[in-house]
């Protein structure tokens, strides 16, 4: 049971649910690529041959980047496991955060505008920010959101 499960209100029906993109988990995907090819130079037959110390050596490496790597890859997993974005038939709904939570609620018809911010890799890789516009209520943007075009039409379509 998440977050928008436990604010609707009656009546009250979730139109679309966005995630944040996948590029969160980039940096530990290279560190990973990283990990196996220092660990994969071990098992060259000319290097361990020069000295075996160094097959030690590259595989600690390879140990101490891995750390790392899965440090990356739960803090990735764990900032999109806790964010929720969804619109429903009468709000736009934004939380992050597990223990600190940050929300932000802003009812559809006080919406004055929703902009999309998207860099040439976005494009590709489908995602952006999105700034949201309200009337008397602020600005408030919702970063590398994964398809963010059908997230926007689903703002502004009513």
């Amino acid at each position: 049971m998440g977050y928008i499960d436990q604010i609707l209100q009656p009546g009250e029906k979730v139109l679309y649910s966005a995630k944040p993109h996948w590029i969160f988990y980039l940096p530990a995907l290279g560190l990973w690529i990283i990990v196996a090819a220092v660990a994969g130079l071990t098992r060259i037959p000319a290097v361990v041959a020069m000295d075996p110390r160094i097959e030690i050596g590259m595989l600690g490496l390879a140990a101490v980047i891995g750390v790392f790597a899965l440090y990356l890859t739960l803090k990735a997993w764990f900032h999109r496991w806790t964010t929720e974005t969804d619109v429903t038939s009468l709000r736009l709904v934004h939380k992050t955060g597990f223990i600190q939570r940050r929300t932000f609620e802003m009812s559809l018809d006080k919406i004055e505008s929703v902009d999309l911010d998207q860099s040439i890799l976005g494009r590709v890789l489908d995602y952006g920010d999105v700034t949201v516009l309200g009337v008397g209520e602020g600005r408030e943007t919702i970063r590398t959101v994964a398809a963010p075009l059908a997230f926007r039409s689903s703002i502004t379509a009513r």
